[in-house]
């Protein structure tokens, strides 16, 4: 069972219409960059929660959530609603392994996402140890329209502080934003992704993490395996290491 906190709301900053970002603040314990935590309110008489990624750098005194509002969604139609000042509970503990500490140090690392699933990215991003442990560090950031590519500021900020990052904005649903405009799976499969940031990648120079919506990391995954990759894994380390989004 969850020891519940109380937060308090210091922030929402809205992207457009669906996605927003819910920042808070509350004593919770020391979690690692890429973790998740739950969030949760009373709704109906009954507690409401559901799992969310941290945006933030583990060492920030304030708790980021990257939010989509979706249509007849119970919690995140209420999160929605917050005000600055408002209260909304969290689970004391993190949990998850998608973390650096369980990926294999290589020349590249490869962050692959859909999504509001750029949120543990970010989270990593912020932290000292990937720049340390990687020479070559690619974002892939994967959307439907111009207006979901949010933390542009952040992104921009990481890319001015780290020559080594290499971002990759991905719009499929609107035509000549991006340079890329097809899926993931199909910019591996095709080559076009390594060709496109000028990498060549080997299954022993490059680790690839891939989070986002189901469909795309099995699709990702597949595609990956075909080239040569394997799962990472404690017994058996590989280059592939993935969680589902949802």
């Amino acid at each position: 069972m969850a020891n519940w906190l109380e937060a308090k709301v210091q922030d929402i900053h809205w992207w457009n219409d669906k996605l927003f970002s819910l920042v808070i603040k509350a004593d919770i314990a020391p979690f690692k960059a890429g973790q998740y935590t739950k969030l949760a309110m009373e709704i109906d008489g009954k507690r409401v929660a559901r799992a969310y990624s941290f945006v933030n750098s583990p060492q920030s005194s304030k708790l980021e959530f990257y939010l989509i509002k979706v249509d007849g969604g119970t919690l995140c139609g209420a999160l929605a609603k917050l005000q600055k000042g408002d209260t909304v509970s969290i689970a004391e503990q993190a949990t998850g392994f998608f973390t650096l500490d369980e990926v294999p140090s290589a020349q590249q690392m490869w962050m692959l996402s859909t999504g509001t699933a750029i949120g543990p990215f970010l989270s990593m991003l912020q932290e000292q140890e990937v720049w340390q442990k990687y020479q070559d560090i690619v974002l892939v950031h994967c959307v439907r329209t111009q207006s979901d590519l949010s933390y542009q500021p952040l992104i921009h900020l990481l890319m001015q502080q780290h020559p080594q990052l290499k971002y990759v904005p991905i719009v499929t649903r609107e035509d000549n934003v991006t340079p890329l405009q097809q899926r993931i799976p199909e910019l591996i499969h095709s080559g076009t992704l390594f060709s496109h940031v000028q990498l060549e990648a080997t299954v022993d120079n490059a680790q690839f993490m891939i989070c986002g919506n189901p469909d795309m990391v099995k699709e990702t995954s597949q595609c990956l395996s075909d080239l040569g990759y394997s799962r990472n894994r404690r017994r058996s380390p590989g280059q592939i290491t993935v969680e589902q989004y949802w």
